[in-house]
C-alpha cells in the first residue's frame, strides 16, 4: 500500500470536463485514491467562481478562504473538488474545544517493549504539513486566539513550522494545501447572526491569498439537487413551493426575523420526511419548524401560507386547505 507522504500528483484533469465550468485549466490530480480522499457526491452542483478559487489553491498553492452564510456548502465545496482530484483532505472544526496542543501536538505516555515511556505525539498541523493533504479549517472565525496564532505561522509564503518542544523545523510537503471556511470575514458578530465568532487581526486575514464568497444555489439547481437526492418527489409545483419557502427563511434570517434558516441540507431532509409522512406540513414541522424559537412560529407560518396557499394549524400543525 502506498504511504500517503509518498504520493504525488501524476495526472491532470480538465476543469471544463470535470467541474462543468467555462475554463481551460488543467488541474494536477492523483491516480490513486487514499483513505483520506472524500467520497464523490454525484448530485453536487459547483459554483463556477468558487470552484476556480479552490482550483487555484490546489494548482498554485494559494491559501483560499471560502466565506458565506451557514448551509451554503462551503466545506463540502472544497471536499467535492478534492474528491474529483483524488486529493487527500482533512477537516478540522475550530470550535471552542480545539486547543493549541490539538494542533501542534503533546507529550503522551505510550508502551514501548512493555514499558511506559513519554513520547511526543504530533498534532494535526505537523502531520498534514508533511503530507500531500488539503487541510481545511472549518468555522475559521470561531477559533480561539492561541489557536489562530498557531495557524498564522503556516500562512507564511514558505509555511515552515517550528516544533519548539522538539527543536525541529518542519518544511511543508510541496503538495500540502490550506483552506478555510468562515461565516464572516474576520469581522466578528457585527449583525448578531453568528455568536461566538471572533474579530481576527488584519495581519492574519491579509495572509489569505484568495477569499471567495459562496451564496445559495439558483432555484433551478436547488430543485435539481432535491430531485437527485429524493427521486420519489416528482411534483414540480411542490418543489417550487418548498424552495420558495426556504428562500423566505433565508431572507428572514438575514433581516434578523428568524434565528434559523433553511439550508439545502434542511430542504433535502424535508423532502425525505415528506416521502415518509406524505404530508408537507407535518414533514415541515419535524424538519424545520421545531428548530425555531416558539416566538418565531407565527412568522414561519405566514411564510408557509404564502408559498403553499394553506395554513399551518398551531394545535396539530397540520396543513389544511383554506
Amino acid at each position: 500500500m502506498t504511504v500517503i507522504s509518498d504520493l504525488e500528483p501524476d495526472k491532470r484533469v480538465s476543469a471544463r470536463d470535470t467541474f462543468r465550468i467555462d475554463s481551460d485549466l488543467q488541474v494536477p490530480a492523483f491516480s490513486e485514491r487514499d483513505e483520506h480522499v472524500p467520497e464523490v457526491d454525484t448530485a453536487y452542483r459547483f459554483n463556477a467562481d468558487v470552484t476556480l478559487a479552490i482550483l487555484a489553491g490546489f494548482m498554485r498553492d494559494r491559501r483560499v478562504m471560502v466565506q458565506g452564510l451557514h448551509g451554503t456548502g462551503k466545506s463540502t465545496h472544497i471536499e467535492q473538488v478534492a474528491a474529483r482530484l483524488n486529493w487527500p483532505c482533512v477537516r478540522v472544526n475550530l470550535d471552542g474545544h480545539i486547543s493549541r496542543l490539538d494542533l501542534v501536538g503533546r507529550d503522551a505516555i505510550v508502551l514501548r517493549d512493555d514499558k511506559q515511556v513519554t513520547e511526543f505525539q504530533e498534532g494535526i498541523v505537523p502531520w498534514a504539513l508533511q503530507r500531500p493533504v488539503a487541510l481545511v479549517f472549518d468555522e475559521y472565525d470561531a477559533g480561539r486566539p492561541d489557536v489562530m496564532f498557531v495557524i498564522q505561522r503556516i500562512l507564511e509564503r514558505d509555511g515552515k513550522f517550528t516544533l519548539l518542544d522538539q527543536n525541529k523545523v518542519i518544511r511543508p510537503n510541496p503538495h500540502f494545501r490550506l483552506f478555510a471556511t468562515s461565516n464572516t470575514v474576520g469581522l466578528g458578530n457585527l449583525n448578531g447572526l453568528y455568536h461566538g465568532t471572533q474579530v481576527l487581526n488584519h495581519a492574519q486575514i491579509d495572509r489569505w491569498n484568495i477569499v471567495a464568497t459562496l451564496n445559495y444555489l439558483p432555484r433551478d439547481e436547488e430543485i435539481a439537487i432535491i430531485r437527485a437526492r429524493v427521486p420519489g418527489i416528482t411534483d414540480r409545483t411542490l418543489l417550487e413551493s418548498m424552495v420558495s419557502l426556504a428562500e423566505l427563511t433565508r431572507n428572514g434570517f438575514a433581516a434578523g426575523d428568524l434565528s434559523v434558516l433553511m439550508s439545502p441540507r434542511t430542504l433535502i431532509t424535508w423532502a425525505e420526511n415528506h416521502e415518509i409522512f406524505g404530508d408537507p406540513g407535518l414533514a415541515f414541522r419535524l424538519s424545520y419548524l421545531n428548530k425555531c424559537d416558539e416566538a418565531e412560529h407565527a412568522v414561519v407560518a405566514e411564510y408557509y401560507q404564502r408559498c403553499f396557499d394553506r395554513e399551518l394549524v398551531p394545535d396539530g400543525l397540520q396543513a389544511v386547505n383554506q
